[in-house]
């Protein structure tokens, strides 16, 4: 046990699995995910830390501000088809504590600019 009380390596309950799913999918972006981690690594938005897929439970977030407890998602084609799973997830997301935009691939490869703005905005409101 380490000096915080923390008895395992684990993300708020994740598990190995989930842990190789968020390593998988940091290695295989999609092109809009690739933009906007270009544009929020290195603390260029605000001054804040971004993550990339990020694992929380059972969910992996695409980015995750930790001092904001701020999730910015990324939507491409297959959220058409779930967008009551995407709300249920945003909602469980919400009661948790966390902050959830959602931008659509098109927002973000066409519109980063008013995208890093959105996310600026909220960032530094909470």
């Amino acid at each position: 046990m380490d000096r915080i009380g923390k008895t395992t390596t684990r993300i708020r309950g994740t598990t190995p699995e989930i842990e190789a799913a968020a390593r998988n999918l940091r290695q295989n972006m999609t092109p809009a995910e690739q933009v906007l981690w270009e544009a929020l690594k290195g603390r260029q938005v605000a001054g804040l830390k971004f993550r990339c897929q990020h694992p929380v439970g059972p969910f992996i977030l695409d980015f995750y501000c930790p001092a904001r407890k701020l999730v910015v998602e990324v939507d491409g084609g297959v959220h058409d088809g779930q967008a009551e799973y995407d709300a249920a997830r945003t909602q469980q997301l919400n009661d948790y504590g966390y902050q959830v935009l959602r931008f659509r691939n098109d927002e973000v490869l066409n519109k980063l600019d008013s995208v890093l703005e959105r996310v600026r905005q909220v960032a530094l409101s909470g």
